[in-house]
């Protein structure tokens, strides 16, 4: 009987709605992953082993996200969530296939492209590439802002629980799909061609769009709240609105009462005329910030973006400082595993954590450990081994690359700097690394940052969850938009931050400003935890009025 039960259970699992949003993310996710890969290897290839496209291609798509991710946010709050879902993963998928099969075309036919009109329909090419990805990227945030900060909060329901566990448990699969995907992708590209590679990514776009394009509409049709949505009552009411004024209009015998319906249906016109319609961008743009700053999350939301300033993570530019202090590929591989072990310890530990203590305090906590952690890493600049030297100019390898030896400026086509050494010289980092004096300093730096991870995905999780149970059903969307926006803003400052001094000697410069920015987050979210919880309790408890036993205990997110 028992086991009969069990298997009950099982079978049910795997038909719920719950399963299906796990089953369908992994999907997504692993198609996201191995593109975001591929595509920076693609553009490096393309170009002769120059940096030049993967940095316009970044540039473009953080500019994109910055700008434009208020307005994505306000499409998804005005739209049937059936609609935005489907819509948002076929315009992905098929941006996606479509590059795939464009680059599938320059890797075979490259050295024809390069005569035909001197080049310039080469080049033509490298711009259809970097619009179409970027257009896939605009629509993976848009599916992003509508699985993960809406679905899973229709499906968890009042269950503040499930819809922790239900975080919890995609942040797992990011994790997961974070270092399996590239592998897969990678091994193809390296037994097989560039070529093989884009045929297998457009190939497995088709294979999960049509079979994420099932999982979402079974689990619409498991859920049914996810048919209702308070961003659209607005649109819906003016629209009717207008209908019934005509109408009236029509019906209408006397004049007076007449003109006056006449005023509002020219309201109404005013409201849809060219030129509203064509600042309407403008407009949402500002309300979504407005929004955004008025929102009582105001401060964890800060505080999350503000951890995106920093050079202690998994990035390329991490990995190569690791190379420069004697670190090989085999070593960096283990320490991403390991990176990846200790974020899913930060998952786990979330749910234990909001179990026993609260949401906010959950996020109190985790930035506690993250602090702690960081300080290895800011020892690290001054351990033995470290490269760390004030007397050597931040500037000095910007530069470099502007004014010859001489101090003059470089003249001639040699003006623009090459990168294609570098490239070279990187490419042997799988094979010989720069020896070191010692390894003291890149172990404490090694050692803080996969140590923070524990503390850093709990608190991104807490984040998450704050915005997902505080802001209204109809700015979910323009609320996370906003968000998006300012993660990558504060990305972007970090990009400007490392070529601005791109030398080993200021990398520990780098770090202490990575930890000031990371201290300054924390000391926002503290800001909002302690007004979060003293408002609360003077909610539950006020100094005139001694507790009530009629009056429920304080939220669990407290």
């Amino acid at each position: 009987t028992c086991v009969s039960v069990s298997s009950e259970r099982f079978c049910e699992f795997f038909k719920s709605a719950k399963f299906l949003i796990y089953l369908g993310h992994a999907l997504s996710t692993w198609g996201d992953r191995m593109w975001n890969f591929a595509v920076a290897v693609f553009l490096v290839e393309l170009y002769g082993n120059s940096l030049l496209l993967t940095a316009v291609y970044g540039l473009v798509v953080a500019g994109s996200v910055l700008l434009l991710g208020a307005i994505i946010g306000d499409w998804v709050d005005k739209n049937p969530r059936l609609k935005v879902a489907q819509t948002s993963l076929v315009v992905q998928n098929s941006a996606v296939i479509l590059c795939g099969v464009l680059l599938m075309a320059i890797f075979q036919f490259k050295e024809q492209l390069t005569i035909l009109y001197s080049g310039w329909l080469l080049t033509t090419c490298y711009i259809f590439v970097i619009t179409i990805a970027n257009i896939a990227n605009l629509a993976s945030t848009a599916m992003s802002i509508t699985i993960q900060r809406d679905w899973v909060v229709v499906v968890a329901g009042d269950d503040r629980s499930k819809l922790a566990d239900m975080n919890a448990t995609v942040r797992i699969i990011d994790q997961l799909t974070n270092i399996l995907a590239p592998m897969l992708v990678g091994q193809i590209m390296a037994f097989g061609s560039h070529f093989i590679g884009c045929g297998f990514i457009s190939g497995w776009n088709v294979f999960s769009m049509c079979l994420e394009y099932f999982l979402l509409r079974k689990v619409y049709q498991k859920t049914p709240a996810l048919a209702f949505k308070a961003g659209q009552k607005d649109t819906d009411d003016q629209e009717m609105k207008h209908l019934n004024v005509q109408k009236e209009i029509g019906n209408n015998e006397s004049p007076v009462e007449g003109s006056q319906l006449m005023n509002e249906t020219a309201e109404v016109k005013k409201n849809t005329s060219c030129c509203y319609q064509m600042t309407e961008p403008i407009r949402t743009f500002k309300d979504g910030w407005v929004a955004y700053y008025n929102q009582s999350i105001f401060f964890a939301g800060m505080s999350l973006s503000f951890l995106y300033m920093t050079v202690l993570g998994f990035d390329c530019i991490t990995t190569g400082y690791a190379y420069t202090q004697g670190l090989n590929g085999s070593v960096l591989s283990l320490l991403m595993g390991a990176s990846a072990i200790s974020g899913i310890c930060g998952t786990v530990a979330f749910t234990w954590i909001r179990k026993k203590c609260g949401l906010i305090r959950t996020g109190f906590i985790s930035g506690v450990a993250q602090l702690s952690c960081l300080i290895l890493c800011v020892a690290s600049v001054f351990a033995p081994g470290s490269p760390f030297d004030l007397s050597v100019s931040p500037f000095d390898e910007v530069l470099k690359h502007l004014f010859g030896d001489s101090g003059s400026l470089r003249e001639g086509p040699t003006l623009v700097p090459t990168v294609e050494p570098q490239i070279q010289i990187n490419a042997t980092v799988f094979e010989e690394a720069p020896q070191v004096e010692s390894y003291m300093s890149v172990s404490l730096l090694f050692t803080g940052v996969i140590a923070a991870r524990i503390g850093l995905w709990s608190f991104d999780l807490t984040v998450t969850q704050l915005i997902q149970e505080n802001v209204i059903e109809s700015e979910r969307g323009v609320i996370n938009g906003v968000q998006n926006s300012m993660n990558y803003l504060l990305d972007l400052l970090h990009f400007i931050m490392v070529i601005l001094a791109p030398n080993p000697e200021a990398f520990g410069l780098l770090v202490i400003i990575s930890v000031s920015f990371v201290a300054m987050g924390h000391m926002m979210y503290f800001r909002f935890a302690y007004k979060s919880l003293r408002s609360r309790v003077f909610l539950f408890c006020s100094p005139e009025q001694k507790p009530d036993p009629n009056i429920p205990s304080l939220p669990n997110s407290v």
